[in-house]
């Protein structure tokens, strides 16, 4: 009797799971798809000027590969590199000077702002210092807002700032094709993008006046009349997750949003290692839940029935001879899998590890667990050695 009300209860929740995946599948903006880049564009009849502003703290292991992309870059207007160093203690000045000297291309500024004052974030507090710089060297009419492991081929910044003119965007971000290299990396990267994208969905950030807003931080175009509207970066400046929070107060202000995926960025960061991956995404995860352990529950108790069901059902049913809940798992399993293969295939990995995002899920949602348990403790949003209090604990 209790075996049969058992398999009763995990059928009502696997055909749960499988509604779920059914409406993601045809009502979440078609996230799955990987096919929003740049929109049309044409070359403008006149080639604003662009200053690049590039915040850097302990970066020497990855400039190497990234800035002499940004200094190389092919832009028929003027454009000029500030890299600011927030208070590095691997040369990672020194170093961006000598790649300027090696490799010439776009004038380069080096500068370090000092210690950001409270309720600023580092990377904030030096993209406000860079902004500083190119206001007062420039006549900048875009910022290039792009982080040290970025690196962008020759035509990135011509693009962007077509795509820009053309369609009279304010704010033009790429989420950057991170380095997939390691088993590790195959199995979480291309899933991070992927959740990603499931939760701010393409689409609809870019249609005009959409509630859904964000960007990714790692490259953002910029019209710099906008960010001043927007009151960017003061008015973000305790922000961990700057990128959507700088999206949100550039909308606010009525400017217009587009994101979508990249070609011509790329992150050279290199993340080997699952520690590495791990501590990456649980310094910003509870962040995003809004410190709200309400929202916390809710979001295992989501991930648990929507990725974690599916399997588990098949298994069950399996088992106990159980057709329903084998059925219905098997079709929950296979609609996620199935949406998962475009991202595969846009990262270049074998479809065959679509069926393995189950296992990719419940990593994240111990990633997201530990977050929590890291900030109640004290010791969430920590990134290079600074530790970021809850906004509302910020002076």
């Amino acid at each position: 009797m209790r075996q049969t009300a058992g398999v009763s209860v995990l059928t009502w929740i696997t055909f749960a799971s499988l509604a779920a995946w059914l409406w993601l599948l045809l009502g979440q903006g078609f996230f799955w798809r990987t096919d929003v880049r740049l929109p049309e564009r044409t070359a403008p009849d006149r080639w604003p000027p662009v200053a690049v502003v590039v915040p850097a703290r302990d970066e020497a292991g990855v400039l190497p590969s990234s800035l002499p992309s940004l200094l190389a870059q092919d832009y028929p207007g003027r454009a000029e590199v500030f890299l600011v160093d927030d208070g590095s203690t691997d040369g990672t000045g020194e170093l961006a000077r000598a790649l300027s000297r090696e490799h010439g291309g776009l004038a380069l500024t080096v500068d370090s702002p000092g210690e950001p004052p409270p309720g600023w974030t580092g990377k904030l507090w030096a993209v406000r210092h860079g902004m500083a710089l190119a206001r007062a060297r420039t006549d900048a009419e875009f910022l290039l807002l792009t982080d040290a492991d970025i690196a962008h081929r020759p035509d990135s910044l011509r693009e962007l700032v077509a795509a820009a003119s053309s369609g009279g965007l304010d704010l033009v971000s790429q989420m950057a094709r991170l380095r997939v290299a390691t088993a590790w990396e195959r199995l979480i990267v291309p899933a991070f993008v992927y959740f990603f994208a499931q939760l701010y969905p393409f689409r609809r950030i870019n249609r005009p006046g959409a509630r859904t807003t964000a960007a990714a931080g790692g490259c953002v175009l910029l019209r710099w009349e906008a960010a001043e509207r927007a009151g960017v970066p003061d008015s973000v400046r305790h922000a961990v997750i700057d990128d959507v929070s700088t999206a949100r107060a550039v909308r606010r202000a009525g400017g217009r949003i587009w994101l979508g995926l990249a070609d011509r960025v790329d992150s050279v960061r290199p993340y080997p290692r699952l520690g590495q991956l791990w501590r990456m995404i649980s310094r910003s995860a509870y962040t995003q839940l809004r410190h709200n352990p309400l929202l916390l529950v809710g979001t295992v108790a989501g991930l648990a029935v929507v990725y974690l069901v599916p399997p588990v059902a098949v298994v069950a049913g399996a088992l106990t001879g159980a057709g329903a809940p084998l059925v219905a798992g098997a079709a929950a399993w296979a609609v996620m899998a199935g949406t998962y293969v475009p991202m595969l295939r846009y990262y270049r990995q074998p479809v065959a590890l679509a069926p393995l995002l189950p296992f990719t899920a419940l990593l994240y949602l111990l990633m997201t667990v530990d977050s929590a348990v890291r900030h109640h403790r004290g010791r969430g949003a920590a990134w290079k050695g600074r530790t970021y209090a809850r906004p509302e604990a910020a002076p």
